[in-house]
C-alpha cells in the first residue's frame, strides 16, 4: 500500500494549496489598499479602521465578518477597483469580556463611502448586535453616500436608518465621529444614544462648507460648521468631545462599562471600597444656605458617589444642568442635578431637552436616576417662549412621568414653581423624596410672592419697602420654612447633608427590587 507523502508543500488545489490562497486573500484585505494610504491617513492624524478596532477593543478579541466581500457595482470605472471588505470592517469583539459588535468605516477605501456591498455589511452586523442583545459601536470616518452606485448607496442608508430605530431602546448604540461625516453619515449618529467626536480630525454637518457658501454665500470651514467644539457647546449633537482618537476610544471602553448589554439587563455592578456609610460633612460648608449665592454642583456630586468619579453627558452644552454616570455602592446611577453655578440652575430649553434625552436613556437601559434640585425655575425672556419652552420643558416632564426605573429626588435648597414639578417632584411619580434643612419648595421666591399676594398693602404703607420687607418675612416663616414641605407629606424625609450618602444608596438598595408597568399601547405621542 502507498503511503501519502507527508510533505508540507501547498499542492495545488489541495486543502493546504486552498487554506494558503485564503491566508494570503485574508492578509491583503487586512493590509487595505496600500501603505500610501496608510501612510496619508496617519499624516492626517488619524488612525487606520483596523487600528481603531485594536484599541476599542480587548486584545486579540475581535472576530470579523464579510472580510472577503466586494461590491458588484459597474460604470465610472468601479469595476476595475474591487477591493476586500468594500471600504468598512465589521464583526464583534469584547470590552472588558462583555460582548460587543463593532463596524468602522475605511476612509482608505473609497474615502470610506458607502455603497451597496458596504451598507449590507453594516446591516448585517446591526441585526447581529440586535439579535445577540450586545451593544454596537460605529467607528464613523466616511464620506457619505458612494455617488458612483446611485440610487443604491442611498437605500442603504435608509436600512441603517431603520435599524437604528428598531435597536433604540433595546441596545445601547454608540458612534464614534472620526473624519468627515456628511448627509446621510451624519443622521444615523443622531438616532444612537451617544455621539463622540474627535477636535480637528471629525465633522458632522448635513450640507457642508461648499453647499453653503453656493446657497447662503456664507464661507465657512469645516471646523467651524459642524466639528467637535461646535457639536459639543452649540448644537448639542455631540456627547463627548476629546483631543485624540486614543483617548476618544478608552472613552468609549469607560462608558460601556456603565452600561446594560441590552434593555433586558442591569448595569454591571462592581466591588467598591467606598464605604456606603461614608459621612458627606464637606456638604455642610459646600453649599451655602442662602439660595442666591452660588455653589459648584459638580462638587457635590464628587461628595456622594464612589470615590468622587463620575462621568458627565454633554458636559459643555446646556451647563446650567448636569447629566452624568456614576456608582454608588458599585450600581450605576444616572444623575440630573441643576447648576447654581450657571444661569443659577434655571431650566430653559437647551438644559430641559439635555435632561429629558438623558432620563429616557436611563429608563431604558434599566438605570436608577437621581435628581439634585436647586432649581429657581424656568428662564423668563421672549427667545425662550418663541423658542417654544413651554414645548421643550414638556419633554423633561414627559420623560421623568414616563420613566419606570427606580427614582429618587433630592431637594437641596430653591425648587419653585413649575421647575420643581418638572425635576422628579413626588407628584410626577419619584418613588422616594429627601429633602436638605435648607431647602425652598415655594410656587415662586418670597419677594415675588409678597409682590402678589400683598401688592395693595404694600402700595397704600406709608413705607413701601419697609411694609414689602415685613410681609417677605411673613411669607418664608409661614410657607417656605424647611420643615412645611414635610409637614404636607410632599417630602418623605428631611436629612442631615452629612447623612445624604448613606441615605441615598441604602434607598437604591432598597429600590432595586421594583417593578412598574405602564399602559398598554403602541407607543405615547411625547412632545417634540
Amino acid at each position: 500500500m502507498t503511503i501519502a507523502s507527508a510533505s508540507t508543500e501547498p499542492r495545488p488545489g489541495g486543502v493546504r494549496g486552498r487554506a494558503a490562497e485564503l491566508r494570503a486573500l485574508r492578509e491583503q484585505a487586512e493590509r487595505g489598499p496600500s501603505e500610501k494610504a496608510t501612510r496619508a491617513q496617519h499624516a492626517k492624524g488619524k488612525l487606520t479602521a483596523r487600528e481603531r478596532i485594536e484599541l476599542l477593543l480587548d486584545p486579540g478579541s475581535f472576530r470579523e465578518v464579510e472580510q472577503l466581500r466586494r461590491h458588484r457595482a459597474t460604470g465610472f470605472g468601479l469595476e476595475a477597483k474591487k477591493p476586500y471588505t468594500d471600504g468598512v470592517i465589521t464583526g464583534w469583539g469584547t470590552v472588558d469580556d462583555r460582548t460587543v459588535f463593532v463596524y468602522a468605516h475605511d476612509f482608505r477605501i473609497f474615502g470610506g463611502a458607502l455603497g451597496e456591498a458596504h451598507a449590507t455589511k453594516i446591516h448585517k452586523i446591526m441585526d447581529m448586535a440586535i439579535a445577540a442583545g450586545a451593544p454596537l459601536v460605529s467607528l464613523n470616518d466616511g464620506a457619505g453616500a458612494r455617488i458612483q452606485e446611485g440610487v443604491s448607496a442611498l437605500a442603504g442608508y435608509g436600512g441603517i436608518f431603520q435599524r437604528n430605530t428598531k435597536a433604540s431602546g433595546v441596545i445601547p448604540q454608540i458612534s464614534v465621529m472620526l473624519g468627515p461625516c456628511a448627509g446621510g453619515a451624519a443622521y444615523s449618529p443622531a438616532l444612537t444614544d451617544f455621539v463622540f467626536m474627535v477636535r480637528e480630525t471629525s465633522q458632522m454637518f448635513i450640507t457642508g462648507p461648499d453647499v453653503v457658501k453656493a446657497v447662503t454665500g456664507e464661507e465657512i470651514s469645516q471646523n467651524g460648521l459642524g466639528g467637535a467644539d461646535v457639536h459639543a457647546e452649540t448644537s448639542g449633537v455631540c456627547h463627548f468631545a476629546y483631543d485624540d482618537e486614543e483617548t476618544c476610544l478608552a472613552e468609549v471602553r469607560y462608558l460601556l462599562s456603565l452600561l446594560p448589554q441590552n434593555n433586558r439587563e442591569n448595569a454591571p455592578r462592581v466591588p467598591c471600597d467606598d464605604p456606603a456609610d461614608r459621612r458627606t460633612e464637606d456638604l455642610l460648608d459646600l453649599v451655602p444656605a442662602e439660595g442666591s449665592r452660588p455653589y459648584d454642583m459638580a462638587k457635590v456630586i464628587e461628595e456622594l458617589v464612589d470615590d468622587g468619579e463620575y462621568l458627565e453627558v454633554h458636559e459643555r452644552w446646556a451647563r446650567n444642568i448636569i447629566c452624568a454616570l456614576a456608582r454608588m455602592d458599585g450600581q450605576v446611577v444616572g444623575i440630573v442635578a441643576n447648576q447654581p453655578q450657571t444661569l443659577a440652575g434655571v431650566l430653559d430649553i437647551e438644559a430641559s431637552e439635555k435632561a429629558a434625552r438623558f432620563v429616557q436613556m436611563c429608563d431604558a437601559f434599566n438605570i436608577p436616576i437621581l435628581t439634585l434640585l436647586d432649581v429657581p425655575g424656568f428662564l423668563p425672556g421672549v427667545d425662550q417662549e418663541h423658542g417654544g419652552i413651554i414645548r421643550h420643558g414638556a419633554k423633561l416632564l414627559y420623560a421623568y412621568c414616563n420613566a419606570t426605573v427606580p427614582r429618587i429626588s433630592l431637594i437641596l435648597r430653591k425648587a419653585y414653581g413649575g421647575a420643581y414639578i418638572v425635576m422628579d417632584s413626588q407628584s410626577i411619580g419619584a418613588d422616594l423624596t429627601y429633602a436638605w434643612p435648607t431647602n425652598e419648595i415655594a410656587v415662586m421666591g418670597a419677594e415675588g410672592a409678597a409682590n402678589v399676594i400683598f401688592r395693595r398693602q404694600i402700595a397704600d404703607a406709608e413705607d413701601p419697602e419697609a411694609m414689602r420687607a415685613r410681609m417677605v418675612k411673613e411669607y418664608k416663616s409661614e410657607l417656605m420654612h424647611p420643615y412645611y414641605a414635610a409637614e404636607r407629606g410632599l417630602v418623605d424625609d428631611v436629612i442631615d447633608p452629612a447623612e445624604t450618602r448613606e441615605v441615598l444608596i441604602r434607598s437604591l438598595a432598597m429600590l432595586r427590587t421594583k417593578h412598574a408597568d405602564l399602559p398598554s399601547r403602541k407607543h405615547g405621542n411625547p412632545p417634540q
